[in-house]
């Protein structure tokens, strides 16, 4: 425990040991099977970042409250080209059994890899609700991206004013919801042209109900587990396009309970609307299908989503989708606890099977608790690869530690390699992982990757590539589809074949990647044309493509031919 509480002053990295003091040792034997073909560097303390999601864990109250952690979302607030960042608080606990949030901070890129701490002047330091999540949408389609924080006590939704200040709005926007909320997801699930919000809820601790929970019969006191408490209900917000939500949950036919965790909303069966699907802790998963106007039908089961390969619900956690295998076709990527596999769900026409077997991410082993979630190409070889942000929730383990490893996996023909990576590497020290998010934030052309670390110090890796890879960066601009184009697809044509992205609403943990769309190529081919379906169902060719560095694509008012 003192490893870690020394970082809640600082911005000094926790020592590589768990609370025993020992070395991870299960790490040491873990099979390395490739060299890593991409470098992450460290670059946190020379780009200005000095933040520490606070858990609370030092009152000794033992809440699962303390376990969940928090995000980071990648966006540009400022419209000037450079990305932010975003931090989530969360909270701590007085002797009074009051909970009292901590300010997350706002940090303003002056340069690729700087920034400046610009949250008490944005006007975004509240600090009444113990904080989790960070979601980030331009809701309200005015052109400047909106900040949703989710956690115990209710929603917070920050309204940019354009002039680099937000404004608090979640009360006269509708967002009356009080309950503990955890992942959220932005899209326009009826296609009216706005973004509508999921909110998935966790459970219904408090501390009129925190009973005292042991890891076994002779361990001391530890956080419970969530199948002590009772499920609590998600619920979907329907815009009405003047910036205010409504509550269409029944409506929508979303299942009353959950204990949600992770959410994406994409087009998962390729039918021009936006399904959702929900990764819940200990419970089976959720997939809604989209029938185009709002109203779901929930098919977990009968898709082959909702449990593992053995028949069993998981402790989910991070999820993300990726059509990893190249098929044409979105598979479903699961972030589980200790004692499951991470769960990949390859999509066969509408039907999914877990290949994690298949996949090589089985042979990780079951040790790891795994939180964030990203599928991106960061080797720029044309497929997506997989990183994992890992850390125990538990505070006294026998068999696993509570700092660990971060994940890197490498995409190799749709089978997923552990990098080797050096010693001194991120990726080689443990870490209490919880929130990761991704994003091009030097411009080099490179994915980079934020983690939103519990108790211990935020990082940002820049991607230093050893071969750097040719890509293409694509920014849409919604008009007549929601301004983020939150649910378009996009193909890209090119000498070795077509690269399919979907601009996704929520995804990984908590957290929110950037909206940028980055496609890597396979070495040594060419573009030939992008294909885009917009999320009014406007579809759109452009070729050739802009040189510029990330390309700027508007959506048409009607269906356009490639242009010269």
């Amino acid at each position: 425990m003192a490893a870690l509480l020394l970082t809640i002053a600082g911005c000094s990295r926790a020592s590589q040991t768990d609370d025993s003091g020992k070395r991870p040792a299960e790490y040491d034997t873990m099979p390395v099977t490739m060299p890593a073909p991409v470098r992450f560097r460290d670059v946190t303390e020379q780009a200005g970042i000095c933040f520490t999601y606070h858990s609370g864990r030092e009152a000794s109250q033992y809440t699962i409250l303390e376990s969940v952690g928090g995000g980071v979302g990648i966006f540009d607030f400022d419209n000037d080209g450079t990305s932010d960042l975003y931090f989530t608080g969360g909270g701590e606990f007085t002797p009074e059994d009051r909970i009292m949030g901590v300010p997350g901070v706002l940090l303003r890129g002056v340069a690729p890899l700087r920034y400046e701490d610009v949250t008490a002047h944005a006007r975004v330091a509240a600090d009444y609700t113990y904080t989790h999540g960070c979601s980030v949408a331009d809701y309200d389609n005015d052109g400047f991206a909106d900040v949703l924080i989710t956690g115990y006590g209710g929603l917070q939704l920050f309204h940019n004013q354009g002039d680099g200040t937000f404004l608090e709005v979640e009360r006269s926007a509708g967002l009356l919801d009080d309950a503990w909320s955890t992942a959220t997801g932005w899209g326009d699930v009826n296609g009216d042209g706005n973004l509508d919000l999921y909110v998935a809820h966790y459970v219904n601790w408090s501390f009129a109900n925190n009973p005292i929970c042991r890891t076994n019969s002779s361990a001391p006191r530890d956080v419970c587990p969530p199948a002590a408490f009772q499920q609590l209900p998600d619920l979907l917000y329907l815009s009405d396009g003047n910036g205010r939500f409504r509550d269409s949950s029944a409506e929508s036919h979303l299942i009353p309970s959950g204990a949600g965790l992770g959410v994406v909303l994409v087009d998962l069966d390729d039918d021009g609307d936006l399904d959702i699907y929900v990764a819940n802790d200990a419970s089976p998963n959720f997939l809604y299908r989209n029938d185009g106007r709002g109203h779901f039908d929930e098919i977990g089961g009968i898709s082959g989503t909702a449990l593992d390969s053995f028949g069993r619900p998981t402790g989910s956690m991070g999820v993300d989708v990726s059509d990893y295998d190249g098929n044409g076709q979105l598979d479903i990527g699961v972030a589980n606890f200790q004692g499951d596999n991470f769960a990949l769900y390859r999509q066969t026409n509408g039907q999914f099977v877990d290949v994690s077997t298949g996949s090589g991410l089985a042979a990780l082993g079951t040790s790891y608790v795994e939180w964030g979630t990203v599928f991106a190409d960061f080797d720029n070889d044309g497929d997506e690869d997989l990183i994992v942000s890992t850390g125990h929730v538990f505070y006294h383990l026998k068999n696993a530690m509570r700092l660990q490893k971060p994940l890197l996996l490498i995409n190799n023909a749709g089978r997923f390699h552990k990098a080797l990576a050096d010693e001194d590497s991120y990726f080689s020290q443990p870490h209490l992982g919880r929130g990761l998010a991704c994003g091009d934030l030097d411009g080099d052309g490179d994915l980079d990757v934020v983690f939103a670390n519990c108790d211990e110090p935020a990082a940002l890796l820049v991607n230093d590539p050893p071969k750097p890879g040719a890509s293409l960066s694509v920014r849409l601009v919604g008009t007549s589809s929601n301004r983020d184009a939150i649910g378009a697809k996009l193909v890209l044509q090119t000498t070795a074949g077509e690269i399919v992205r979907h601009i996704k609403g929520g995804g990984s943990y908590l957290s929110q990647n950037s909206l940028v769309v980055h496609f890597g190529l396979v070495p040594g081919s060419r573009i030939k044309s992008l294909e885009i379906r917009w999320p009014s169902g406007i579809e759109q060719k452009v070729a050739p493509l802009p040189e510029e560095q990330v390309a700027l694509i508007a959506e048409p008012m009607a269906p356009t031919t490639p242009h010269d």
